[in-house]
């Protein structure tokens, strides 16, 4: 079931994405890249059995902001994608904030939400911190790779740039996050295995979305020269 959940998932996200940039422009994009990088942090809290192993939620999510940022690249050009970046990860410091005086609000009897709301926003800003520090790192390194990519091809073969530079920056991504966030928490060899799967996972994801990035981009030619 989880592994059906995940493709499903992958497809609704990313026609998401496409619908939101065609519909509303770079506008709709940041928009989703904000909405984006703080669910993803809640989700990747999440553990769950994917293709036989364990890993987190959050991959797919992911996996649009670097989508999102192609997108803007594309379209718009790297300073458009480098603030939407900067975006995203003031979106997470806000939060981090947010949800830290909510939990520290003494609940009353009527309360039934505040062990849920610890539990998960609890480990929230370890997890946010690490994101944040390498989406920055991560993203840029996908808008660089992606931009010199187009540069070296004479902006032909944007599959090609699309994966190249996803593929590259996720898994760049991935084993320094999980050490930072669930260092600790988990045993090595745990943080290990999910690592390696999450790299196996974006890998398909950044493959998936391909044919989304096209299709957003179908008929459309406001880069700026």
């Amino acid at each position: 079931m989880n592994n059906l959940l995940f493709f499903v998932t992958a497809i609704v996200t990313f026609a998401l994405v496409t619908a939101i940039s065609r519909l509303f422009g770079k506008e709709g994009v940041f928009a989703w890249i904000g909405m984006a990088v703080v669910v993803a942090n809640i989700l990747v809290c999440k553990c769950v059995d994917l293709f036989g192993m364990s890993a987190t939620l959050g991959n797919v999510l992911f996996g649009t902001v670097f989508l999102s940022t192609d997108i803007l690249t594309e379209r718009w050009g790297v300073k458009v994608a480098r603030k939407a970046v900067w975006l995203g990860v003031s979106m997470e410091v806000i939060t981090i904030i947010l949800t830290q005086i909510a939990i520290a609000f003494a609940p009353n009897e009527l309360d039934v939400v505040q062990e849920g709301m610890t539990s998960i926003f609890g480990l929230f800003p370890r997890v946010a911190l690490a994101s944040c520090s390498m989406f920055i790192v991560s993203n840029q390194l996908d808008i660089y790779l992606f931009e010199k990519i187009r540069e070296k091809t004479g902006g032909k073969h944007l599959w090609l740039r699309n994966n190249v530079a996803t593929i590259i920056s996720q898994c760049v991504e991935n084993f320094i996050f999980y050490c930072i966030a669930f260092g600790g928490i988990y045993p090595m060899s745990d943080l290990i295995s999910m690592t390696i799967v999450c790299c196996i996972i974006e890998i398909i994801v950044a493959l998936m979305d391909t044919p989304f990035l096209y299709l957003s981009l179908y008929k459309v030619n406001d880069r700026p020269e």
